[in-house]
């Protein structure tokens, strides 16, 4: 049955923090007004969408990502010459996977990165090549408030390092080195961004793009940043894609992070990603607060007291009983 407030199709929820599944759209087909603005609110509340069994051209991947905003052109990744727009992301023994087994957001050297990214599954190995994602707004919320403190207002830079060893010593590769870094003169974004749409804090650094925290010692920042990018691995903020064939997933790159791991090498891998651009980051300001209206997530270590009736006992709790304890 189709929920009354997402006219057209369903929303299945994959994770308690993040992800769900869209079920009954065809994404070849005209998108009413109506049905996007659902569709759109379902991308803010569950950060990432999958859509499955959409046999969808290029042209069709396009003019979906084009209903949330402009296209953007990435410098660096391998694209169609006929629509720049398009990476191809084709792996296999002859051209190995690089650059996407670490956890990061798309494209944070810009002044303005991505706001959302939109993939197309093509051809899909026998065994592995899932992706992984993270919400770096329940990372966020999963902080301590001593640690929010800390890091309200902070700012860190970032910068296109993956990328700086495809240029040579020669003449032409340094003259292109140097456009490049004029064109992206490492931008200084918060630690904690707030979202656009939905005004959420969100954790807004990774370890592919960040260099360093501005105002600290580098043995300061990369202890910080450290600890910061370890938030992206723990289970309860993750979500796991499996790919089949003509999956489209969808994830908005303000407030997530992504792993795609290598463990389909030497298989083939085949995408088709599209992204959207985004806009300037903007930050937390003033004195902190703690977030309006967001509970704190539950601290695993912490046990509660023994509230007789309530739950199974323990057998340690037994033996105390027996003793009068």
């Amino acid at each position: 049955m189709t929920h009354p407030t997402h006219p057209g199709f369903d929303v299945v929820r994959l994770g308690g923090n993040i992800g769900a599944e869209i079920r009954g759209l065809d994404l070849r087909k005209p998108m009413p007004r109506a049905q996007f603005e659902a569709l759109h609110a379902a991308f803010c509340r569950h950060e990432v969408l999958v859509f499955r069994d959409q046999d969808i051209s290029l042209e069709e991947q396009m003019a979906f990502g084009q209903l949330f905003g402009e296209l953007s052109i990435h410098p660096f990744s391998p694209n169609l010459d006929d629509k720049r727009e398009v990476i191809v992301l084709d792996y296999s023994a002859d051209n190995p996977p690089a650059l996407t087994d670490q956890w990061h957001a798309d494209e944070t050297f810009r002044a303005a990165p991505p706001s959302i990214t939109i993939l197309r599954a093509k051809v899909i190995p026998e065994y592995g090549g899932d992706t992984l994602f993270a919400s770096m707004t329940a990372a966020y919320t999963g902080l301590s408030e001593r640690m929010k403190q800390y890091i309200h207002g902070l700012e860190a830079i970032h910068d296109f390092k993956p990328w700086r060893p495809l240029f040579t010593s020669s003449e032409a590769h340094q003259k292109k080195l140097r456009e490049l870094e004029q064109q992206f003169p490492n931008p200084s974004h918060p630690l904690v961004r707030l979202h656009p749409v939905t005004g959420r804090r969100v954790l807004n650094c990774n370890a592919q793009f960040t260099v360093k925290i501005k105002g600290l010692k580098d043995d300061e920042s990369q202890m910080i940043l450290n600890y910061l990018y370890a938030r992206a691995a723990i289970p309860e903020f993750q979500l796991r894609v499996k790919w089949q064939p003509n999956t489209v997933v969808m994830w908005d790159n303000r407030s997530t992070q992504h792993y795609a791991p290598h463990d389909y090498y030497p298989q083939r891998r085949t995408m088709n990603r599209v992204t959207v651009c985004g806009e300037p980051v903007v930050g937390v300001t003033g004195p902190y607060t703690p977030e309006e209206g967001v509970a704190p997530l539950p601290d695993g270590h912490h046990v509660k007291p023994v509230v007789a009736g309530k739950r199974p006992i323990r057998e340690f709790e037994r033996n105390l009983s027996k003793e009068g304890a």
